[in-house]
């Protein structure tokens, strides 16, 4: 999607969201400084791709699942290719945003504004209000204790998947750890890098997390995924002074 001239290009991740991604893209697209809106389909078996092509979005498609951080790559890649079309190449922050947000996604604005005004390389939400865990809460648990061991400092929400990064940010942190790994290994690339990360609290929400033996099983694979992000950063942490650059 493109309009006027601006400098945020969004980049939602979906996978079987047909009920809600429409919502979220028509609220993304209405932030300030968003010219481009890029939805990757990461092998939805639903209505995602068509509803968030209707909305305004330009959709790619991974023919099968992924994973998150395919799907981020994926993003990020066709915003380079939309700027190249547009004479742009380089201009666009990275706003990601997850795809079940609706109409919250209009209240993003403050997580990009530290980025566009130069005053941080990445930010991260946190939301006001937290929604029911159901399980989710030692996965937190897992990447906050591996981020603060990795780099001395601990994000209130590490897991939270609302981020505006610079382009130099993301491709500094390329490629990003595996899955839903993708956070986690991100922001302690970045740390480690000397780059600076704040943190922003918005009006967000997503749905809130299931308790049964599908939301479980989702979050065995998220802790799977964060916890082979940590191994490898962690095993490199030894010797290694606290990295700087947090707020």
């Amino acid at each position: 999607m493109l309009q006027s001239a601006g400098d945020v290009a969004v980049v939602i991740p979906a996978r079987n969201e047909s009920d809600r991604i429409g919502a979220t893209v028509r609220a993304a697209a209405a932030l300030p400084g968003v010219d481009i809106l890029v939805v990757v389909d990461d092998g939805s078996s639903d209505a995602t791709a068509d509803t968030a092509q209707a909305a305004g979005a330009s959709v790619i498609r991974h023919a099968r699942g992924r994973g998150k951080a395919a799907a981020m790559q994926t993003g990020a890649e066709a915003v380079r290719r939309l700027e190249t079309s547009s004479d742009a190449a380089g201009r666009h922050h990275l706003l990601f945003l997850d795809a079940d947000l609706a109409e919250t996604a209009g209240a993003a604005a403050p997580l990009a504004a530290p980025v566009r005004a130069g005053q941080a390389d990445m930010t991260i939400a946190v939301f006001r209000e937290r929604v029911k865990q159901g399980g989710h809460g030692f996965v937190v648990a897992l990447s906050g204790s591996g981020i603060r061991r990795a780099t001395g400092w601990r994000p209130a929400q590490p897991l939270n998947g609302q981020r505006c990064l610079t382009r130099a940010a993301f491709e500094a942190a390329l490629p990003l750890a595996p899955g839903f790994g993708a956070e986690t290994g991100l922001t302690i690339d970045l740390l480690r890098q000397g780059m600076r990360i704040t943190e922003v609290e918005v009006p967000l929400a997503h749905r809130a997390t299931g308790s049964d033996w599908r939301s479980q099983l989702h979050r065995a694979r998220q802790f799977l995924d964060v916890a082979r992000a940590l191994a490898p950063r962690l095993v490199r942490q030894r010797g290694r002074p606290p990295a700087r650059g947090a707020r």
